[in-house]
């Protein structure tokens, strides 16, 4: 990694969160705070005044959110939430954060967070732009993340056997294992490549790869049986679309 400082930008509204960003980062050596910003709008100047190489963004920023701050950026920087919301953690990641930080957090969470900063800063230029440029792509999900206690866990999508909808949030089943992730089935549904993700019922959308096979549950339905097992009963028009597609 190169030996030059780590130019970072503070975007945050809550003076003692920001208070505690301002003094843990200036004792991080080679971190260089080269801004620090109470609402979305300078935030979003200054980054393209200072083109700095880090913005720790709050999320709820007043004028502009720090997730359109940082889809508006001109200028690529790595970026790290802070929030108290969890449930915003899949739009960040979606949009290329490299953390999220939900409050109130520590210095030893800030500082594993600077080491991810660190290591991701020593790729070499053009890997780092091209990843940049692919995360903030529109199109379907390639992962989700999910928190699990203080981590986030994120998740190959190709991996997902299924997903079960849980009032606001999405339970999905993959060979990591079982997680809540704070998003609607249908958002989920909107990401996901209709190609190989079919949501066949309201509360279910199964990965058609994972399917062994389908059979008659009634006239109208089919039952869908997973290799894992799993039996899910789809509804009328599903099971349609289904038949249709097998002709």
């Amino acid at each position: 990694m190169s030996s030059r400082r780590t130019r970072a930008l503070i975007a945050e509204d809550e003076a003692p969160a920001r208070d505690s960003l301002v003094a843990w980062l200036g004792e991080e050596p080679g971190i260089e705070i080269v801004g620090v910003a109470v609402d979305g709008r300078s935030a979003l100047q200054l980054a393209d005044d200072k083109r700095p190489d880090l913005m720790f963004l709050d999320v709820r920023l007043p004028e502009l959110s720090g997730l359109e701050v940082a889809r508006r950026v001109r200028y690529p920087a790595e970026i790290v939430f802070t929030t108290a919301y969890d449930r915003f953690a899949v739009a960040a990641f979606e949009i290329g954060a490299l953390d999220y930080l939900v409050k109130p957090f520590g210095r030893e969470r800030l500082s594993a967070a600077i080491g991810r900063v660190r290591r991701r800063l020593g790729e070499p230029a053009v890997q780092a732009g091209e990843r940049a440029r692919s995360s903030l792509a529109p199109g379907h999900l390639a992962r989700l993340f999910a928190r699990s206690g203080d981590r986030i866990v994120p998740i190959a999508v190709e991996g997902v056997r299924r997903i079960q909808a849980r009032g606001d949030y999405a339970e999905v089943h993959a060979a990591e294992g079982e997680f809540l992730v704070h998003v609607t089935l249908a958002e989920l549904a909107a990401r996901l490549d209709p190609a190989r993700f079919r949501q066949v019922h309201r509360s279910h959308i199964v990965n058609l790869d994972a399917v062994k096979e389908l059979r008659a549950h009634d006239d109208r339905r089919l039952a869908i049986t997973l290799r894992d097992g799993t039996v899910i009963v789809a509804s009328r028009a599903a099971s349609e679309e289904l038949r249709r597609q097998a002709r």
